[in-house]
């Protein structure tokens, strides 16, 4: 340093320094030696040391004040910590303290962090407790906030929804022939979903606390406790999401779980998971979105993703269900409860995109999509079932009376149901064929169709090709069950009355709009066929005793024969009297037409035989009068076997 080597003290602080540069500008400035400009400059650099010196003394003082406030603001915040109590249970005034004060924690520590300390030992202790008083600010706000949220949590209570804790049961088709037709039809008959339910949005939380809620939240977030407060709210409103599930009788099953479940407590958990998840969804969900949006709304979309991060578990718990059901066995009981399924699943598919629209519900609504498919898929594959099913039923014994089969209710009321999944079936059917032209058989075609074959087509769609397909495979099985008949006329009795039910139920429900009326105008004509074949197969050789066979020139072989023909008639006729007494037909109006068509063609050939030979026999060998004849016709297809013994038995 030449000559002025003896003018620098030895410095160790900032003050130091400066005190010693004020020195040697003094120092220069002192030599006569020194140009105009050298003695500006030493000017100019002695008032900026001067005004450092001003500004260092000023962060003196600041940091003075600074460490005075936070003396009473540390004693504000660590009279809480031994205290076990809920600040917010103090009323709000302490409540309000407490919020300030760590409020100015907060500031004190920015102020701290901008003045660029020295980092001595005296400054670096005044940092370090501004953050450790911050940091047991926030930690108890946490506290309270995680406190406050749980304890002003509203009960969840869906009154608007009846949840039956019994299993229900749905027909099966392995059980199938021991089902009656009104036991069919019950079992069937679909739990109607209400899809016009009124959305609407319920207190999950107090409404008294949010405004509190979200002060500490808005504080904590701008304290750069983000996480914190954000894994809070998570943890706590997750928690009562799985409260919610729990309400709503939605147990915690995995795959594995749903797959070994029986299918009466298989059924019975769709059933309770397709009411729960509108509400779940439409309501709760709904509400925790909007309670999320109260609370951190303020705070970017912060809400958004702890809406997300809350609730993700709870909804995928729910698709991971349907996803169970989706793969398990497809068989047709199952058909039902997983059209419910798809149904509410498309039906929320809008409102989930809604819920979930942020990034970070991309994969709940990829799941619910995925989910879908596969309960799409699901149907389809059951539908395919129902219809194997149906082709490979088989019965190892005729069925009794010739009436209508269980089968052909089963399969009725099944497709009949299904109307109510209209658009749905339509949609999934449509997938998997697409759309068909039906012909009909010219074998099949009613009388005078045959040269219009090239208009007997049916535009069909989806749905009705394959309802179609599903009563010609039950025509199927119905003509290989009537073949376990000995009786040819049995047959026809079995066939009349079997397709006879097909079309009155096509004709009479929602099913017309699908089969169409060229199908009902068809099998009409079918069981009015199998009728005349019936009244052919019976009642030819039984009338055939009663044919004009010519005059003969022997009176007393005459009377003879004659006698002999009675006799025989009156055999024949109370053989088939006998045997078809014991069958049924049940439908009312199907039994008196043909007991009617029947008697017309009996009893006129019966009058016509007794008129014409009346002087060649005596009234002793007239066993029945045409009346009683016609008596007796009445009590065919009864379903209970009757004899006659006698002419006056009645």
């Amino acid at each position: 340093m030449g000559e002025y080597g003896s003018v620098l003290p030895e410095f160790e602080r900032e003050e130091d320094l400066i005190a010693a540069a004020k020195h040697i500008a003094r120092a220069l400035g002192s030599k006569k030696n020194l140009t105009d400009d050298a003695k500006k400059i030493l000017a100019d650099l002695g008032s900026q040391l001067s005004n450092i010196t001003i500004i260092n003394e000023d962060k003196v003082e600041r940091v003075s004040e600074i460490e005075e406030r936070l003396n009473v603001v540390q004693e504000k915040i660590m009279s809480w910590e031994s205290d076990q109590s809920v600040i917010w249970d103090s009323g709000p005034n302490e409540a309000a303290e407490y919020l300030n004060a760590a409020d100015e924690a907060r500031k004190l520590t920015e102020k701290l962090e901008a003045l660029s300390l020295n980092k001595d030992d005296g400054e670096k202790e005044l940092l370090r407790r501004a953050h450790d008083t911050l940091q047991i600010a926030m930690a108890r706000l946490e506290e309270e906030f995680k406190h406050m949220l749980v304890q002003n949590r509203q009960p969840f209570e869906p009154e608007h929804v009846s949840f039956r804790s019994s299993e229900e049961d749905t027909a099966d088709f392995s059980s199938v022939i021991s089902l009656g037709d009104d036991s069919v039809e019950e079992s069937m008959h679909r739990d109607s979903i209400s899809r016009n339910s009124e959305d609407y949005i319920i207190d999950l939380v107090h409404p008294e606390v949010i405004s509190e809620l979200r002060c500490i939240a808005n504080l904590m977030f701008i304290s750069s406790y983000d996480h914190e407060c954000s894994q809070a709210y998570i943890n706590v409103r997750r928690d009562a999401l799985d409260e919610c599930l729990f309400i709503l009788e939605m147990e915690k099953f995995s795959i594995e779980d749903v797959l070994k479940l029986e299918w009466g407590s298989l059924n019975s958990k769709i059933k309770r998971w397709v009411r729960a998840m509108k509400i779940f969804v439409r309501v709760y969900l709904a509400s925790e979105k909007w309670l999320a949006e109260q609370i951190l709304g303020e705070i970017g979309t912060v809400n958004l993703v702890c809406f997300t991060e809350a609730s993700k578990a709870s909804i995928l718990q729910l698709l991971n269900f349907g996803e169970a059901v989706s793969i398990g066995p497809h068989k047709p009981e199952k058909l039902f409860p997983i059209l419910d399924m798809y149904e509410v699943l498309a039906d929320l598919l809008p409102d989930i995109d809604s819920l979930y629209s942020n990034e970070a519900g991309f994969c709940v609504r990829t799941d619910c999509r995925e989910v879908l498919r596969q309960l799409g898929d699901s149907v389809k594959a059951a539908f395919h079932e129902f219809e194997n099913a149906i082709a490979t039923n088989v019965s190892p014994n005729p069925f009794a009376g010739g009436g209508i089969h269980h089968l052909t209710r089963y399969v009725m009321n099944y497709l009949n149901t299904l109307t109510d999944y209209r658009e749905t079936l339509h949609f999934l059917l449509k997938d998997r064929d697409g759309e068909h032209r039906i012909s009909l058989s010219p074998d099949n075609s009613p009388p005078g169709e045959e040269e219009n074959a090239s208009r007997n087509t049916y535009n069909a769609s989806s749905m009705s090709l394959h309802f179609r397909s599903v009563a010609s495979i039950l025509e199927c099985n119905l003509e290989d069950k009537a073949k376990l008949y000995r009786d040819p006329s049995l047959q026809q009795v079995f066939m009349m009355n079997n397709i006879h039910y097909m079309a009155q139920k096509v004709k009479n429900s929602e099913l017309r709009h699908i089969f169409g009326d060229d199908w009902t105008r068809k099998h009409n004509w079918k069981f009015q066929q199998h009728a005349m074949n019936y009244e052919r197969s019976t009642w030819s050789s039984v009338l055939s005793l009663l044919r004009d066979e010519g005059n003969s020139n022997s009176d007393s072989v005459s009377k003879t024969h004659l006698k002999e023909r009675f006799r025989n008639f009156y055999l024949a006729f109370e053989e088939v009297y006998r045997t078809q007494t014991a069958w049924l037909i049940p439908d009312a109006q199907l039994r008196e037409d043909l007991q009617i068509s029947t008697s017309l063609k009996v009893i006129q050939a019966y009058r016509t035989f007794v008129g014409r030979n009346s002087n060649h026999i005596s009234d002793k060998h007239i066993k029945y009068s045409a009346d009683d004849l016609q008596n007796f016709l009445l009590d065919l297809f009864q379903g209970s076997q009757r004899s006659l013994h006698n002419p006056h038995r009645r």
